[in-house]
């Protein structure tokens, strides 16, 4: 059963594929044959057979090889020549082959009203001229009519299927489109994101390193211990960020050969700490470290945001503030956390993405990163002069994991 419904596909397939013409014209051919075979095999009825009877037959055969390019007029010409043989009886139409095909044609291509048409005109035709013409027995009144709503529905069919196939690949088509269309979106996110990781790993590793570079000639000779922990952190920082990069570029090339299914490795909350202590450490900043309220579990992506947002926050803090001391505060309330970095140093004249000249901006990579972060989570950002002078950050992220699971 298999193998007959492969071979019936592959038929299928190979006639669909084929010129039009081709199909249509041996089409034609073989209704030509099958009504010419009252002349070949004559019966020993009182029919006549003459020329004018073949020529009217073959009639109702050739306009056949057009059905495709004009169904409906080749449809009328098999019709007048069917019609033309039977009032001519010299033979008339044994059986109805031009008219079967043309019914399928129609039932199949042609518009609505054609269909009808054609249906009906064909049904009564056969009806009147078996009545008047033939004197048909019962039964041949029933062979006849249902061979031609066989043909109708055959048609009717082959116009369903077709149209359900052109859903299905139109829909396949969309679905092809919007998967591409997805998948150049994620691509640009993760573009995006993996911008703004490489932007904090390096913004936050030059700013330890260019502070450890002006203050190490400054003291390599009254403190010459001070230099070489100045060198030593200039170092560390540098390898640090090298470390960091090579992870990136390493799973990206991994992603690259599996096809994009791993994501980089992402700092977390747990974290803080070290970040706290690195820049204690390296940048002669006194940092202090607050946290109020119960922690919670966080979603991964508002753990990178909230920690991205305290290493951007204590960068420019190191680039731009001249601050001697920060304050980074954790305040976990029930629906929201709110992560607070504060420093004491110059004010509205630094700010994430300060211009050179020590005026204010609206812009820059840092300042538009850590927005676009606090915002993929639903949560916001806020910068500015801080209440007792000095610059402050605030980034508040949405709590979305169960408090009570949390507490225990």
């Amino acid at each position: 059963m298999f193998a007959v419904r492969s071979l019936y596909a592959l038929v299928v397939t190979r006639v669909r594929a084929a010129n039009h013409y081709v199909v249509d014209s041996a089409l034609a051919v073989l209704v030509l044959f099958a009504a010419s075979l009252q002349w070949m095999f004559p019966d020993e009825g009182d029919d006549p057979l003459s020329l004018v009877g073949w020529l009217l037959g073959a009639a109702t055969a050739v306009p056949l090889v057009w059905r495709r390019r004009f169904p409906y007029t080749s449809a009328w010409a098999v019709s007048l020549a069917t019609t033309a043989m039977a009032y001519y009886h010299a033979p008339p139409p044994d059986v109805l082959y031009g008219g079967l095909v043309v019914l399928y044609t129609m039932a199949a291509q042609g518009l609505p009203w054609q269909r009808r048409t054609m249906l009906a005109g064909w049904l009564l035709g056969a009806v009147l001229t078996m009545q008047h013409k033939e004197h048909s027995e019962p039964f041949e009144y029933a062979f006849h009519i249902t061979g031609m709503i066989c043909a109708y529905g055959l048609g009717v069919l082959a116009r369903v299927q077709r149209a359900y196939t052109a859903a299905v690949e139109d829909r396949a088509r969309r679905l092809e489109r919007e998967r591409a269309a997805e998948t150049a979106r994620a691509i640009a996110q993760e573009r995006s994101r993996i911008a703004r990781d490489m932007h904090d790993i390096l913004a936050h590793a030059v700013s330890l390193m260019v502070v450890q570079a002006e203050a190490g000639p400054v003291v390599v000779r009254s403190d010459p211990a001070r230099a070489e922990a100045a060198f030593d952190a200039i170092a560390a920082s540098g390898r640090d960020a090298m470390g960091q990069l090579r992870r990136i570029l390493g799973v990206l090339k991994e992603e690259e050969r599996r096809g994009g299914a791993h994501r980089l490795p992402q700092p977390d909350l747990a974290g803080l700490p070290d970040l706290v202590r690195q820049v204690s450490d390296s940048a002669g900043l006194r940092v202090e470290l607050s946290v109020r309220g119960h922690p919670v579990p966080l979603p991964p992506d508002t753990e990178v945001a909230a920690y991205r947002a305290a290493q951007e926050a204590l960068t420019n803090t190191v680039k731009h503030a001249y601050a001697s001391c920060a304050q980074v505060e954790l305040d976990w309330a029930e629906d929201e956390l709110t992560l607070t970095v504060t420093d004491d140093g110059r004010g509205t004249e630094h700010s994430i993405g300060a211009r050179p000249n020590g005026t204010r901006s609206s812009g820059g990579h840092g300042l538009i990163g850590l927005r676009e972060r606090a915002a993929a989570c639903g949560g916001s950002a806020e910068t500015g002069p801080g209440p007792e002078g000095g610059f402050r950050v605030v980034v508040r992220l949405p709590v979305t994991a169960d408090r009570e699971a949390a507490l225990g």
